[in-house]
C-alpha cells in the first residue's frame, strides 16, 4: 500500500492535520485511541470511513520509521 493511499495532507483539508486518505479524520486520533487503551476495533466503528488496511499501514509506517 502507498503512503498516500494511507495518509493525506492538504492545507484546505482540517487545517492541514494529516488525515486518512479520502477522509476528514486526522490520524492522530488514532494514536489518541490506542494511547487512551481503546482497540482499533473501536477506533474504527467510531470512525468508519477509514479502512482497516489504512490503520494499520499507518501504524506500521508511523512505528516501523520510528525504530
Amino acid at each position: 500500500m502507498k503512503v498516500t493511499d494511507v495518509i493525506s495532507q492538504n492545507p484546505d483539508v482540517m487545517h492541514g492535520a494529516v488525515v486518512f486518505a479520502g477522509t476528514r479524520v486526522p490520524a492522530e486520533n488514532l494514536i489518541d485511541h490506542l494511547e487512551a487503551g481503546e482497540s482499533i476495533e473501536d477506533f474504527l466503528e467510531g470512525f468508519p470511513a477509514v479502512r482497516r488496511e489504512q490503520a494499520e499501514a499507518f501504524w506500521d509506517l508511523t512505528f516501523d520509521s520510528a525504530i
